[in-house]
């Protein structure tokens, strides 16, 4: 480790000494304390090293919200074994897909999507080790409680801040989504960009109640721990729960896509809840929402621009600062807008948002040629069209056409996802496919779910 190094594990660390027998992390009746939460990482860190489970090796985590899933990226952190969470909305076959290029050593599963990987034990001997939270655990599988049991702490491995910490995955743009890596440096740096610009304290707590697979939840969580402040887990956002556990424990912060705040002020209305302590929602949403919320509460909402590959928010802003924008750049990253030549466009201009700075991820898991395409020219490319105003406020316009996607409910779908499905279909054949317009439908429908 270089005396420069700073780690996931030693935010970890420095927390369990800061702030000692202060709340981390808060699921139903449990508290565990930053002191806890850190003997903790310490003892799974043992059970994996037991295992051989080592710097570089993969796990894979297909689950909903739980502690152990952040002890378990805690304990990856310590040991420089690389978490690879999966969306648990996808289907088997694509998750299959995910796992094939992931190459785990470990997949861990809890009972609601067991059924997904119902009989793999068996069939992918090229993972050794199966294990579930909770119990009882599915043929095959071991309760992931056991891997604590008796574990003797390992020497703290070598870690440096470019090493990859978490592969989280992204645009299904090939069919199989790709794995944005990103780098302990990625996750310190993200973390106080938005201690910095939000300003997170030891007093705040968040509600963790978005999927532990988005950038968006992971990213905060590690966020609030770094400052001090305290996560509330819900394994899966219910609206009337949230509005209980916001007002029992205080919650400040609560990150939003739709439809999460609207169904949160409904649910505050019907419980009579004014929301009191909420100080901060981040995210995306309709305006009339909002308005909502500003008119219903005394929180501000901020939004911005970012992706998987950058750690989170490039632009940042109160909604209120410039209606419709997406925010000025953060401090640490510059962001331009580029033509197809990778010149700079003139200002109100539309063009790509390009980049660079230590939120940039380190590339897409197993895919160089991908990697060097998109960060070519010292720039990542992000695939977004956008323009600046002469105040330096970034405005999104949309995707590239390359990349275009649906979005329901903050979820990437893209037209190459829906083409596999729709070309399996009875009465698909190439004459229609041959149909200059194939997904206009598709583009203004309303989708609530995957094909």
């Amino acid at each position: 480790m270089s005396v420069h190094g700073f780690t996931v594990y030693d935010m970890i660390a420095r927390g369990a000494l800061v702030h000692g027998d202060a709340p981390a992390i808060i699921q139903g009746e449990r508290q565990l304390s930053f002191r806890e939460f850190q003997r903790q990482v310490d003892v799974l860190a043992g059970g994996l090293a037991a295992l051989g489970i080592g710097k570089g090796d993969r796990i894979c985590v297909l689950a909903q919200n739980d502690t152990a899933y952040l002890t378990l990226y805690g304990a990856c952190a310590r040991q420089g074994v690389i978490a690879y969470p999966i969306n648990w909305r996808l289907t088997a076959q694509e998750v299959e897909r995910v796992v094939e290029r992931a190459a785990p050593r470990m997949m861990v599963v809890d009972a609601s999507t067991l059924p997904v990987v119902a009989g793999w034990p068996e069939r992918k001997k090229s993972v050794a080790h199966w294990y579930q939270f909770g119990e009882p655990v599915g043929p095959g599988f071991m309760p992931f409680a056991t891997l604590s049991r008796n574990a003797v702490e390992p020497p703290v491995a070598d870690v440096a801040p470019d090493d990859p910490f978490a592969v989280i995955s992204t645009a299904a743009v090939d069919v199989i989504p790709r794995g944005a890596a990103l780098t302990h440096a990625n996750v310190i740096t993200a973390n106080l960009t938005a201690m910095a610009c939000i300003g997170y304290s030891a007093a705040d707590r968040y509600l963790l109640a978005l999927p532990l697979f988005h950038i968006t939840a992971l990213g905060m969580a590690m966020a609030q721990m770094h400052a001090g402040g305290a996560s509330v887990v819900v394994s899966r956002f219910d609206a009337e729960e949230a509005v209980r556990l916001i007002d029992r424990h205080r919650v400040t912060h609560v990150s939003d896509f739709p439809p999460v705040l609207s169904t949160l002020l409904d649910a505050a209305e019907k419980l009579g809840s004014r929301l009191p302590s909420l100080k901060h929602v981040s995210g995306l949403d309709s305006p009339q929402t909002i308005q909502r919320l500003h008119e219903q509460t005394r929180a501000q909402f901020w939004t911005g621009f970012g992706q998987s590959e950058t750690s989170g928010f490039v632009t940042l802003q109160r909604v209120l600062d410039k209606p419709g924008a997406a925010g000025k750049p953060v401090p640490l990253c510059q962001v331009k807008v580029v033509d197809e030549y990778d010149r700079e466009v003139p200002v109100g201009a539309p063009g790509e948002i390009v980049v660079r700075g230590p939120l940039v991820f380190q590339g897409y898991f197993g895919q160089p040629d991908v990697t060097a395409y998109t960060l070519r020219n010292g720039w990542h490319h992000t695939g977004d069209v956008g323009r600046f105003d002469a105040d330096g406020y970034l405005y999104y316009v949309r995707r590239k056409p390359e990349k275009e996607l649906i979005k329901p409910g903050g979820e990437n779908v893209y037209p190459a996802e829906v083409e596999t499905v729709i070309m399996q279909m009875d009465g698909v054949g190439p004459t229609w496919w041959r149909s200059p317009t194939p997904f206009r439908a598709a583009r203004t429908a309303r989708w609530t779910g995957r094909p």
